[in-house]
Order: structure tokens, then C-alpha cells, then sequence
């Protein structure tokens, strides 16, 4: 099992959450880091601050040398594909081939509602996912682009430089429904990542998967599975491992663990022996 740390970037410093990155790529265990893409602190007061996560991603790229970095994930809704597939390229870059590139649909209607950003309804929005996830592999993959999707529409388009992995940076798609976003992720992803609640509620997930998986003709082995796990506080690192055992068994390849609110760098060595038996 590969393990992966996650910070919120809610109710703290830049250089709170950079001091505990700089930590993590330290510490070989962690093989990724993690933020999240919201404007809006998603936990207490919601006029709070929270860092803006792709400017912050790429600042983390530089600063750090070798663990890779993520945002688990980008709101779809909150970027046109061509300009998230140029910060993306560029991003990976700066990191020298390290990032993660995770999108989802998008859901923050209070976000979309504050900045007058539309928020479709669900059908519309995965379908605006589809093509938008499309649009990103073939920018960042092909010299020019030309997609006249239903709603995304590229002519001759270019993204110059190209990201250093080739032929792209791996595409994380991040969510829980069956239908619609396991359906693009059997298609797009090379990794697969949940909240969930349970072993039994991932399993059922990563079931769907492998069903869209067999109808496009792809082995499910080749997308990473993960799922997300929650440190509440520095001394319960043991029954985060526990849990993370438990997925193991059940075929789970990764685990990203949220790390404490506020927490320092030194909340990261515990947590690393505790996980440190899985790997």
C-alpha cells in the first residue's frame, strides 16, 4: 500500500501548511501531497480565509524536490479545460514532472453562487466533465487541438510547453458516482479516489468501476484505487493505520491521509511508523 498526506488549506498560514509539506518530502513513506480546490473554508466559519489552491500547488512544486504533488480535486466548473490544461502542464514543470492532476465535476453551490460562477444541473455538469476531461488529454498531448464538443469547443488550439510526463500527467478523478464519474474515470484516470464512509461502500464503488472498465475494453488494474482517511488528532495514528489495513485487505492501493487542521510537521513521523508495516 502507498500512502499520501493532505492538507486543508482552511483557517491557516502559507507557511503552516509549506513548513509541513517541506516535512513530508522529507519522509519517503509519503508518496504525494494533497490540497483541495475551494474558495471558501468548507468546515467552521465559512467567511474564514482559504488559500487559492493551483497558485499554492505550484509554489509547493517548487519548494519541494521529490514528493508529488495534487489537488485533490479541481472543480471543473471553475476553469475552462484549455486554461486548467495549460496550468497544469506548466505546474508540472515547475514540480519537474511530480504532479497529479485531479479534477471532478464540482458541486460548491455556495461558492458558485457567491461568484456568480454557474452551477449546471447534474446531468449537464457531467457531461460538461466529460468533454472537459477530453479536452485536457488532448491539449496536453497533441500539438494542435481541434473538439467541437456540445460544450466545450477548441479550434487549433495549443498548450506550449508540454508537461515533462509523457504522454501526460496522471489524471485523478475524484468522486462517487456510478454512473456518470466512474464511467469517465474507467475512461480518463489512471487514479481513482473516494470518500467514503466504509470498506463495504468502497467496495461497491470500486465494482462500478471495473463494470465500466470491462464494457470500454480497459484491465482496472490500471487505475490507482485510493481512498481518503481523516487524522482528527496527532495521537490517533494508530487507529488511522488500523483503518488503513482494512482497506488494504480489501485491494485499496492508496491511502490519503487528511492531516489535523493547523497541525505542525511534527504530527508527520508518527503517522509515518504507524503506516510504515502496510507499505
Amino acid at each position: 500500500m502507498r500512502f499520501a498526506i493532505k492538507t486543508r488549506p482552511e483557517h491557516q498560514s502559507w507557511e503552516q501548511m509549506r513548513e509541513v509539506w517541506l516535512a513530508a518530502d522529507k519522509i519517503d513513506l509519503f508518496e504525494s501531497a494533497w490540497n483541495w480546490d475551494h474558495f471558501y473554508p468548507l468546515t467552521g466559519d465559512l467567511s474564514g480565509p482559504n488559500l487559492e489552491g493551483w497558485t499554492m500547488l505550484a509554489a509547493l512544486a517548487e519548494a519541494t524536490s521529490r514528493i508529488r504533488v495534487g489537488c485533490q480535486v479541481s472543480g471543473m466548473i471553475y476553469r475552462h479545460p484549455a486554461v486548467l490544461a495549460n496550468m497544469a502542464a506548466t505546474t508540472d514543470i515547475i514540480s519537474g514532472g511530480r504532479l497529479e492532476l485531479g479534477v471532478g465535476a464540482g458541486w460548491n453551490q455556495v461558492e458558485c453562487d457567491a461568484y456568480g460562477i454557474e452551477l449546471p444541473p447534474l446531468k449537464e455538469r457531467f457531461d460538461r466533465f466529460d468533454e472537459g476531461v477530453e479536452a485536457i488529454v488532448r491539449l496536453l498531448t497533441q500539438p494542435v487541438t481541434t473538439f467541437h464538443g456540445r460544450h466545450i469547443r477548441l479550434t487549433d488550439a495549443r498548450c506550449e510547453p508540454k508537461p515533462v510526463q509523457r504522454p501526460h500527467p496522471p489524471v485523478v478523478i475524484g468522486g462517487r458516482g456510478k454512473t456518470r464519474t466512474l464511467r469517465t474515470a474507467a475512461r480518463w484516470a489512471q487514479h481513482w479516489n473516494a470518500l467514503v464512509a466504509d470498506v463495504p461502500e468502497w467496495l461497491d464503488l470500486k465494482a462500478a468501476l471495473a463494470g465500466h472498465c470491462a464494457a470500454i475494453g480497459r484491465d482496472p488494474a490500471e487505475i490507482t484505487c485510493s481512498v481518503n482517511l481523516r487524522l482528527e488528532s496527532p495521537g490517533q495514528a494508530g487507529e488511522v493505520a488500523e483503518q488503513a489495513a482494512a482497506f488494504r485487505e480489501a485491494g485499496a492501493d492508496m491511502v490519503v491521509v487528511g492531516l489535523p487542521l493547523g497541525a505542525g510537521p511534527g504530527v508527520l513521523e508518527p503517522l509515518a511508523d504507524a503506516l510504515a508495516p502496510l507499505a
